[in-house]
């Protein structure tokens, strides 16, 4: 369960020659808010973000940061409308390596560690997979090592024909879940990367003979009603069933915490718990 870095810090999602103006005005537009309502918000007037954005009024370092909270823009980015308007960035992105993170990172390795046997693991911004534990292991058992050479990308492993796609009983339905999630990171963060992962997973072929399970079992099997969507995987001969949660940090003050999210599995029945526990015994 060892951190590894991922290799994408430090990318830019930004244009750096725009000025702040029409990048406050592109956040604005994407979140579909009124000049109008973010003056209410932000305390301003209309007309002063209208200057902002036009560039008739540069805004002061605390007003770039209140419009970028207001409008819910990610902190990589609100270090690029800071440099924008001429100020320095206010987040630092550390890296996870870093002596500053040794807190963080042993209580994300205890988080991992308690979870077992129940599969978990960390990712960054663009799905690269920072720790995992056994559980994680498990599931990766018979991935061919070309899918498992670092960075691994949690996203590329699990639609990858050759990845974990062709055991996925509900694969269409999982599949959808997965890319619908990343278009909505898309919009919020406005990644390139991000983008280009999307591009090419969603390009990925389903693998021969995939079927999808409606009522979330084999033809003859008693239907389950599960609370959320769950994923339903082949594992040595068996089926399991996996429920995912996701979870990030509360007001993250620095740009690698901020794109960190914890990714668990909760068995989503008890056949698939008693089994996973019994491979810990």
């Amino acid at each position: 369960m060892t951190i590894v870095p991922s290799g994408t810090q430090g990318l830019p999602t930004t244009p750096p020659d725009q000025g702040v103006g029409p990048l406050l005005r592109a956040w604005r537009e994407q979140r579909r808010v009124s000049q109008l309502e973010l003056a209410l918000r932000a305390g301003s007037s209309a007309r002063h973000i209208s200057f902002v954005e036009t560039g008739r009024s540069r805004p002061s370092e605390e007003m770039v940061l209140r419009l970028a909270e207001h409008l819910d823009v990610p902190v990589r980015e609100r270090n690029a409308l800071l440099l924008a308007a001429g100020y320095a960035p206010r987040y630092p992105e550390t890296p996870l390596g870093a002596p500053a993170m040794d807190a963080l990172r042993e209580g994300m390795e205890r988080l991992l560690q308690g979870y077992e046997p129940y599969p978990a693991l960390v990712t960054d911004a663009t799905y690269h997979v920072l720790a995992a534990n056994r559980g994680i292991a498990m599931l990766l058992g018979g991935v061919p090592e070309s899918l498992l050479v670092p960075p691994l990308n949690a996203i590329r492993l699990t639609l990858h024909p050759e990845g974990l796609a062709p055991r996925i009983r509900n694969l269409r339905a999982w599949r959808g879940h997965l890319l619908e999630r990343m278009e909505r990171q898309i919009t919020l963060r406005r990644s390139e990367p991000l983008r280009e992962l999307y591009e090419e997973v969603a390009a990925y072929p389903l693998p021969p003979g995939t079927l999808e399970e409606e009522s979330g079992g084999d033809p003859g099997e008693e239907a389950s009603a599960y609370f959320a969507l769950p994923m339903r995987i082949e594992h040595d001969g068996r089926v399991l069933t996996f429920i995912s949660s996701v979870s990030t940090f509360n007001t993250p003050m620095d740009v690698t915490v901020a794109e960190l999210a914890i990714e668990t599995f909760l068995p989503a029945d008890p056949a698939t718990g008693k089994y996973l526990h019994s491979l810990m015994t």
